[in-house]
C-alpha cells in the first residue's frame, strides 16, 4: 500500500475521536480536521495485519481461523469504522469543510480495500484455509463466510496477471471518486433551489401544513448579502421531498406545478441552470458514461461479458437474461392493469378537471382527485392521524410483539439535534443493539430513506461481543410550530421498511463479521425483512394503536381504514410498470449498453420506458442523471433487487396471514421469522433461510394478489 499523506504524530492524534471506535461514535466531538490524521493512522495499522499475513505465507505458516480471518478482521476493523463515520457524515452533514476531507482521503482508502481485494498472498491464505482438514470442522457459518471471502478475492482481481493489478485498481478508486461526484451533484442541484411566493392566492390547494411549513422556512432562510430582511409574506419552496411533492400533488395553480416538476426532474443535467438550479458543472451525464466503461472494462478484465453478469455472482439470481426476462413477465402481468389505470386518470382529469391533455406535472395532482372522488378521502386526510409519537409508539409494539424485544430511549451524542437514540433489549432486559433515528429533511442531508450500520455485532477474539447500532435515516417532515411532525401513510410505509432493514441488521445472532446482520446476504435478498415489515402498515389491528388525529386524539375510524385499503392498489399497475423500468434500464444499461456508441445513457431510457410503460417519457426529463441507487448507492445492475425480493416478502407475510385469526401480529410465527430469516443473517443462502421460514420455495401469487393483478385480488 502506498499513501501520499504524511503519517501524523502521536500528538496529532492525542484525542482524536476517530481513533477509538470501541464504543459509540462521540459525533459531538468530530471535525473535518480529524478525517486525514485518523484515516492515515488506521491505514498504516491495517497494513501491519496485512504485511502479518503476507510473511505468514511466505514462511508457508499453518492457516488457521484465528491466523487469518481473525488477524485481518481486527486489523482492518479500525478502518472500516471509522471510514464508515465519516462516510455516514458525509451523508446526513455535508458541509464544504467535510465534503473536501471526505474527497481527499476516499482514493486512498479505495485504494487500500481494492489492494487488499487482489492481493495474491491474502488469497492464497484464504485457500489455504479452506483446503485445511479444520475447515471441515468448521461451523456453516464460517464455511460460507469462507467461501464468500474466496469469491471476493476472485471479483476483486486476486486471479488477474500481475500487470493487470494496478488498471484494476485504478479503475475501482476512479469509480468511488465519480460516485461521489455523481452523489455530491445532486445533492448541490437539490440543495440550491429555492421558489419564494409572495402571494397565497398561488397556493390554492395546498394543506395547510404544507404552507406553514414554506413560510417557516422563508422566515429562516437568511437576506441576501448587502441586504436587509425581508419581513414581507413568502412562502419558499425546495426540492426535498416533502416539500416539492405536494406541490405537485395538490397545486391547484397548474403553472406552479410545472414550475416545480421541470426543476425537479432537469437536477444535474444539461437543463439544469435552465430551470434554476445553478452551475452546469454539475450535470451528471459524462459522470454516467464513465461510470459505465469503467465498470465495462472491470468485467471485461475479470473475464466477463458484461458488468450485469459481475454483479450478479453474489446475488440470488443467475443471469442478466433470467432478470430480464422475469422483468418482463411482470411487465407483462401489469400491463393491462396500467392501461386501465391511465385510461381513467385522462377521462377523470378531462371530465372533472378540465385538463383535455394530461401533461407530466398534472399526473400527481390529477390522481389526487380521483382518488379522492373514488374512495371519498384525501391523503392529507389520513396524514391527521400519524402524528409522529403515536407512529413511533406503534411500531415499536410490533417490532415489541413479534420479536419479544423491548425498544427504549437511550442516550448518545449526535451529528444533530433532532437525532434520536434508542436501545433494544431482550425480554429479559439484556442489550441486543441500539439505532439512532434521524426522521427530517434539511439542507447538507442527503435525499431518500436509508439504513446503515453503525457498528456489526462481533465476537472478539478475546471472548468480548460486540452488540450492532444501526442508523436509521428518513426525510420527512420536520415538527412545526411548536406541533409534531405529521406523517402521510407513504411516509409510515418507509419508516417500517427502514425498520426492517435496521432489525436484519440488529436482531442477528451471528458472531462473525463476513455473515452477521445484513453481511453476506445476497442483495436481491437484503430487501425481504423491509418489504416484510411494510405490510403491517395496512392491518387494522396495528394501525388502530398507532394512529391519533392531531386535533381530536382519536384513532383511525374503521370507515377511513377500509377506504385506505380499497384505494391501497390504486394506480398499481402504473407504479409497478414504473419499477419495472427503472429496473429494465439499470440491467440494461451494464449489459448490452454501448457507452461509446452514437446511444445517449437518456436515449436507452427512453426507449425502455417506450417499450414497457403506458406513460411516456417527458421530454424534458432528465430523472436518469438522479438515478443514484445505481449510480452512487450500490445497486448497479441490482436494481431488479426491489422487485425480486418483493416475491419473497409478500410470499413470507402470507405466513402471517394463512392463520386463522384476523389479526397478523401473531408472535409464535413473528418466532419463527426471526430465527429463521433475521437471525441468521448471512450465513446461509438466502433461498434456505426462506426455504427454512416458509417450507417451500417462494410464490409469485402473494405478491400479484397483494398488489392487485391476481384473480383473487380483484374478485
Amino acid at each position: 500500500m502506498t499513501s501520499s499523506a504524511s503519517q501524523p504524530s502521536t500528538a496529532a492524534l492525542a484525542g482524536n475521536p476517530l481513533m477509538d471506535l470501541s464504543g459509540l461514535a462521540p459525533f459531538d466531538a468530530i471535525r473535518p480536521e480529524h478525517i486525514t490524521p485518523a484515516i492515515t493512522a488506521l491505514m498504516e495499522r491495517a497494513q501491519k495485519a496485512v504485511d502479518k499475513l503476507e510473511a505468514d505465507q511466505a514462511a508457508d505458516a499453518p492457516a488457521t481461523w484465528q491466523s487469518v480471518v481473525e488477524t485481518l478482521d481486527e486489523g482492518t476493523e479500525g478502518l472500516s469504522r471509522a471510514w464508515s463515520v465519516v462516510g455516514h457524515l458525509n451523508s446526513v452533514a455535508d458541509t464544504p469543510e467535510l465534503r473536501a476531507a471526505y474527497g481527499e482521503n476516499l482514493p486512498r482508502v479505495t485504494e487500500f480495500w481494492a489492494g487488499l481485494g487482489q492481493n495474491q498472498a491474502l488469497y492464497e491464505r484464504y485457500k489455504k484455509l479452506a483446503a485445511s482438514k479444520a475447515f471441515q470442522q468448521q461451523t456453516p457459518a464460517r464455511k460460507k463466510l469462507i467461501e464468500n471471502e474466496l469469491r471476493g478475492f476472485r471479483l476483486g482481481g486476486a486471479e488477474l496477471p500481475e500487470a493487470d493489478k494496478p488498471r484494476f485498481a485504478e479503475i475501482q478508486e476512479q469509480q468511488a471518486t465519480q460516485s461521489k461526484a455523481f452523489s455530491d451533484h445532486v445533492l448541490d442541484a437539490t440543495n440550491t433551489y429555492a421558489l419564494i411566493v409572495r402571494d397565497e392566492a398561488e397556493l390554492a390547494g395546498l394543506p395547510d401544513d404544507v404552507k406553514e411549513a414554506a413560510r417557516e422556512a422563508a422566515r429562516k432562510a437568511p437576506a441576501k448579502e448587502g441586504e436587509a430582511p425581508d419581513d414581507t409574506p413568502a412562502w419558499k419552496f425546495t426540492l426535498h421531498f416533502p416539500s416539492y411533492f405536494p406541490v405537485l400533488q395538490y397545486a391547484d395553480n397548474r403553472a406552479l406545478r410545472q414550475t416545480m416538476y421541470k426543476a425537479h426532474v432537469t437536477r444535474a443535467s444539461e437543463l439544469g441552470p435552465e430551470y434554476g438550479q445553478g452551475q452546469a458543472e454539475w450535470d451528471n451525464t459524462a459522470i454516467m458514461l464513465d461510470l459505465l466503461r469503467l465498470r465495462r472494462e472491470e468485467a471485461r478484465l475479470l473475464g466477463y461479458a458484461n458488468y450485469g453478469q459481475v454483479s450478479l455472482v453474489p446475488k440470488m439470481a443467475d443471469t442478466p437474461e433470467q432478470v430480464q426476462t422475469f422483468l418482463a413477465e411482470l411487465a407483462e402481468r401489469a400491463h393491462p392493469y396500467a392501461e386501465r389505470d391511465l385510461r381513467e386518470l385522462r377521462e377523470f382529469a378531462a371530465a372533472k378537471l378540465g385538463l383535455a391533455e394530461l401533461e407530466p406535472w398534472d399526473i400527481a395532482y390529477a390522481s389526487e382527485k380521483l382518488r379522492q372522488a373514488r374512495y371519498a378521502f384525501s391523503e392529507n386526510e389520513v396524514k391527521q392521524y400519524f402524528p409522529e409519537p403515536k407512529v413511533l409508539t406503534g411500531l415499536f409494539k410490533v417490532i415489541e410483539t413479534l420479536f419479544s424485544v423491548r425498544i427504549r430511549p437511550d442516550s448518545a451524542p449526535a451529528w444533530h439535534p433532532d437525532v434520536r437514540f434508542f436501545r433494544v433489549e431482550s425480554a429479559a432486559g439484556t442489550l441486543l443493539a441500539q439505532f439512532y433515528l434521524d426522521l427530517y429533511a434539511r439542507e447538507g442531508k442527503r435525499g431518500g430513506a436509508w439504513m446503515d450500520d453503525a457498528r456489526t455485532r462481533y465476537r472478539r477474539p478475546g471472548g468480548q461481543l460486540q452488540t450492532p447500532v444501526a442508523y436509521l435515516i428518513c426525510n420527512f417532515t420536520p415538527p412545526n410550530g411548536g406541533k409534531p411532525s405529521l406523517f402521510t401513510h407513504d411516509e409510515v410505509i418507509t419508516l417500517f421498511h427502514e425498520c426492517g432493514h435496521g432489525l436484519h441488521h440488529m436482531l442477528t445472532q451471528m458472531e462473525d463479521l463476513g455473515v452477521s446482520g445484513i453481511n453476506g446476504v445476497e442483495w436481491d435478498a437484503v430487501e425481504l425483512p423491509s418489504q416484510f415489515m411494510e405490510n403491517f402498515c395496512w392491518e387494522w389491528a396495528v394501525l388502530e394503536q398507532m394512529t391519533a388525529h392531531a386535533e381530536t386524539g382519536e384513532p383511525l375510524p374503521r370507515a377511513l381504514y377500509d377506504k385506505m385499503v380499497a384505494a391501497k392498489n390504486f394506480q398499481g399497475g402504473l407504479m409497478t410498470l414504473r419499477q419495472v423500468v427503472l429496473a429494465a434500464t439499470d440491467m440494461h444499461l451494464h449489459t448490452d449498453y454501448d457507452p461509446d456508441g452514437a446511444q445517449s445513457v437518456l436515449a436507452l431510457s427512453r426507449a425502455v420506458n417506450d417499450r414497457m410503460h403506458v406513460l411516456p417519457q417527458p421530454e424534458v426529463s432528465r430523472w436518469i442523471n438522479t438515478f443514484s441507487h445505481i449510480f452512487a448507492g450500490g445497486y448497479s445492475a441490482g436494481y431488479y433487487s426491489y422487485k425480486w425480493a418483493e416475491v419473497l416478502s409478500a410470499d413470507a407475510y402470507a405466513a402471517f396471514e394463512d392463520a386463522a385469526t384476523e389479526d397478523t401480529l401473531r408472535p409464535e410465527v413473528g418466532e419463527r421469522f426471526l430465527r429463521e430469516i433475521l437471525q441468521m443473517g448471512g450465513s446461509r443462502p438466502a433461498i434456505e433461510s426462506f426455504r427454512a421460514f416458509r417450507g417451500r420455495d417462494p410464490s409469485i401469487e402473494a405478491l400479484l394478489r397483494h398488489s392487485g393483478m391476481s384473480e383473487t385480488a380483484e374478485s
